[in-house]
């Protein structure tokens, strides 16, 4: 596995895409401060930019600068059985279209081992939107993602997606309103 993770770091800090295994499903990923790589998702996944995107992290810390300090703070620790994204505060500067047409900025501390190793080996937190086409459904089989995204991505890190059954769920982190349901 360290083999795949080392060149998967290297592609996306490099400027690269990747496809990988989160919590529920595959998802694509890029370094959120490369401007390319995010046209370069959205363009793939034929995703209107106004949606934003979601960034995974390892650790809470990773994600220092990225949120306020005072949402960082506040964040609940996850659960690997149900996963949830957060909508919080964005840092000052941030890219456009991680947010894009909202408010807030969407995180999750993740707990998929190949996703933590990723965001580790970058020393960031990723983008982690789901690996389908817009509107189409998400992808948890491995040859279906291979079917799809192999012509589209850099490359697909080898793992497997862990017990969610499908994406995350979405809640505000000031007031935990549900926003999208698991």
């Amino acid at each position: 596995m360290r083999i795949s993770i080392n060149r998967a770091a290297d592609i996306l800090l490099g400027g690269g895409v990747i496809a990988y295994p989160t919590e529920g499903v595959f998802g694509l990923g890029c370094l959120p401060d490369v401007p390319s790589a995010l046209l370069r998702i959205l363009a793939i996944k034929r995703r209107d930019p106004a949606k934003g995107l979601i960034l995974i992290a390892a650790m809470p810390e990773q994600l220092q600068g990225w949120i306020d300090p005072a949402d960082l703070e506040s964040l609940p620790a996850p659960d690997p059985t149900r996963p949830v994204t957060w909508i919080a505060r964005p840092g000052f500067g941030l890219n456009a279209l991680l947010c894009g047409a909202n408010e807030g900025l969407a995180v999750r501390i993740t707990t998929n081992p190949v996703a933590r190793e990723l965001c580790a080996s970058v020393q960031s937190p990723i983008t982690s939107t789901s690996a389908n086409f817009s509107g189409g459904p998400t992808v948890r089989n491995k040859i279906q993602l291979h079917r799809r995204f192999r012509h589209l991505v850099d490359y697909i890190v080898p793992g497997d997606c862990g017990p969610a059954s499908g994406p995350s769920e979405i809640r505000m982190l000031d007031d935990g309103r549900l926003l999208r349901p698991k």
